[in-house]
């Protein structure tokens, strides 16, 4: 079962779903429970600024894998960017313990993996390999996605 929907716009309609990986910096085990709460939460306020919708937040001890749907004004950089970094800031605001297992001052190594998802053709494949990895996965946070007000509605 797939959760994604057509974003309508009032000049177009679009479906763009990223999978976007995060290891945490030196690969330390810094995503507790409590960390995954406040992340999943650091996202719905991600939600409410920019138009980046979390489908899925999975969660190993090292690293997060999200999906995400978004809009075709934002690029695949920009939502790399600006996901890793609010994460980051929020993540060490609200969890100093973090800071110290990282002695660099970061929280997410300098590179990531993403790639995009084709609903039809593999979104609940990515879904299921997200939810497989790691021995300790976790799923923090699955949403159904918004569809929003159009012209092109009958």
């Amino acid at each position: 079962m797939t959760d994604s929907k057509h974003i309508h716009k009032s000049h177009n309609v679009t479906l763009f779903l990223y999978h976007l990986v995060c290891p945490a910096k030196y690969r330390k085990k810094v995503f507790t429970e409590e960390v995954e709460a406040t992340l999943k939460n650091i996202c719905f306020d991600i939600e409410q600024r920019y138009e980046l919708y979390f489908v899925e937040i999975g969660a190993d001890e090292d690293h997060i894998h999200f999906l995400i749907q978004s809009v075709p004004i934002l690029s695949p950089t920009q939502i790399v960017k600006t996901t890793k970094s609010i994460t980051a800031k929020e993540l060490f605001r609200l969890h100093p313990e973090i800071r110290q297992m990282l002695w660099g001052g970061h929280i997410w190594t300098s590179g990531y993996y993403m790639n995009t998802v084709g609903r039809h053709g593999n979104e609940e494949a990515i879904r299921k390999y997200v939810q497989g990895q790691g021995k300790q996965y976790k799923q923090i946070h699955r949403t159904a996605l918004r569809e929003q007000l159009s012209l092109f509605d009958s």
